[in-house]
């Protein structure tokens, strides 16, 4: 077989190129001791690593997550925590303002450090981050979550919506606390009411406090299905207490409704989870307890609803309500939106009541005519103030009074801190009562901040364990795109050699043979 000098050479060319590229590859290679520089170093290997690289991408992300959920829930546990402190000092106050002895005065400068009080938790309430987002307003971080009402009681505006963040493969966390979860879900305590039947007229001898649930458990189980109640005393010795339905449930209260007749006595009793505060006042000359007292009787029932109104400002006329009024209850609950509804009037005098929010494709719950004016729709009357104009529209919210915010238990309590008692030994037993209830909504709000606070420590912990998990899986991560890209430095050096020794040697001989052609023996 014969090879011809340009067969030769061109074959010595290129595979001295071919040798001289991996030379250089192995270089750069040597230089930074990356295996993998291109995909066409190697294609499986740059896929692996592709990812890989995703893969520590997303880690990356999650660690920026758990720290910033970290430092957000740091600020609303370290609020919340404040806010615990306030209401424990509010607590103090209302146990010293509840000591018969002090005087009106006194009670003045309790309800003055009580208002303090109220509205540094308001503040604590409406608390923003370092970026200026309010803490407690659920996904509406530009809204203040809590604003005051024209009669003096406080409305949340944040919604219940939780922000969550991925901290790792599919998990996620909460990074907000929402006021409706930390503050407007506190049970309120003292959602009863008495009202005297008999005697017409309050000769103040018999004092029966509003009451306070002491028993959730019996208060839903019991109370509630058989309201309302007489009590009836048939002697200054005795009670008795009859359901709705007129039957005898005397003994369902302590002691069998047993009472002393002692004049003055803050005494104690409690109904199917409900805690009663009695007092008998007898008066001078009274030498017959049971003639005076018996007869006395009064209703004990659940709070009726009440409701917060507001005009809309783009209403027409100076129109307001005035006051609202469930004048029908059957109706009330069969057709009033629970979840707030839109009065709309469609004339001076005609209007149609809607459940908010009202679309396009809303249809009214009730309709009506303005009369002597009052507009009663799904049996609520609502007094009018002026006349209002075709368009104007009113928002109302229904309160049943199963809960109840710390903002509004303290406006009730400096309320009443607020009227003057002295000389007036009713008005101080209706106080006390009062102040009582005031006490068992402080401990229902403490009891549910903790609860919030325990909530924001249990996500504390998930966060710390995924964290830890996060930073396992970047090292294996790490570890595993460098066993992939990285070059063992010995083996590289070891190549590199080899193949410029092959270089060498490849150039020597083609120096030689090159010089074995028939004219070089001429």
């Amino acid at each position: 077989m014969r090879i011809s000098t340009a067969q030769y050479y061109g074959t010595q060319a290129s595979d001295y190129q071919r040798n001289f590229n991996k030379a250089v590859a192995t270089a750069s290679e040597a230089s930074s001791l990356q295996r993998i520089n291109t995909a066409a170093d190697d294609p499986i290997g740059a896929g692996r690593l592709l990812q890989l690289g995703q893969q520590a991408a997303m880690l990356d992300q999650y660690k920026t997550n758990v720290n910033t959920t970290k430092s957000a829930l740091t600020v609303q546990e370290s609020t919340l925590e404040s806010i615990t402190t306030a209401l424990s000092r509010a607590k103090e106050l209302a146990l010293a303002a509840n000591n018969g002895t002090i005087t009106d005065k006194d009670r003045q400068a309790y309800a003055s450090e009580l208002g303090e009080i109220q509205q540094q938790v308001l503040g604590l309430m409406n608390a923003k981050d370092a970026d200026g987002n309010y803490l407690f307003s659920g996904s509406k971080t530009d809204t203040a979550p809590y604003s005051q009402n024209t009669d003096g009681t406080y409305t949340y505006n944040g919604d219940q919506t939780t922000i969550n963040l991925g901290i790792g493969d599919g998990l996620t966390v909460g990074t907000n606390t929402t006021g409706w979860d930390a503050f407007q879900q506190t049970i309120n305590t003292a959602r009863t009411g008495v009202k005297m039947t008999a005697p017409a007229v309050d000769d103040g001898r018999v004092v029966l406090s509003n009451g306070t649930v002491g028993s959730e458990a019996s208060y839903n189980a019991k109370f509630t299905s058989g309201q309302p109640y007489t009590v009836s005393f048939i002697s200054s010795t005795q009670m008795q207490i009859t359901d709705a339905l007129g039957n005898d449930v005397t003994a369902e209260a302590s002691k069998n409704g047993v009472i002393s007749n002692t004049s003055g006595s803050n005494q104690s009793f409690s109904f199917r989870g409900v805690d009663m505060k009695l007092n008998i006042n007898l008066k001078e000359g009274d030498t017959n307890p049971d003639a005076v007292i018996a007869g006395h009787s009064f209703q004990l029932a659940v709070s009726p609803d009440t409701f917060t109104t507001t005009r809309s400002p783009g209403n027409a006329s100076t129109a307001v309500i005035t006051g609202s009024t469930i004048t029908d209850q059957a109706a009330y609950t069969a057709a009033f939106p629970q979840g707030g509804a839109v009065l709309k009037f469609t004339s001076a005098t005609d209007f149609d009541l809607y459940a908010a929010p009202v679309t396009a494709d809303s249809k009214p719950v009730s309709s009506g005519t303005v009369v002597g004016g009052n507009a009663t729709a799904a049996g609520v009357t609502f007094a009018l103030g002026n006349t209002p104009a075709t368009g104007d529209q009113f928002s109302i919210q229904p309160n049943n009074h199963q809960t109840q915010n710390i903002l509004d238990t303290l406006g009730q309590m400096i309320g009443a801190l607020k009227t003057p008692i002295d000389g007036d030994p009713v008005a101080k037993q209706k106080l006390q009562g009062a102040m009582e209830a005031g006490l068992g909504n402080i401990d229902a709000a403490t009891n549910q901040i903790g609860t919030a606070v325990t909530l924001i420590g249990a996500r504390g912990q998930a966060l710390d364990m995924q964290s830890v998990t996060n930073d396992s899986l970047s090292t294996a991560n790490t570890t595993t795109q460098g066993s992939i890209r990285d070059s063992d430095p010995a083996e590289v050096m070891t190549r590199l050699t080899l193949q410029q020794t092959m270089l060498q040697a490849a150039q020597l001989a083609f120096s030689k043979i090159s010089q074995l052609g028939l004219f070089n023996k001429i």
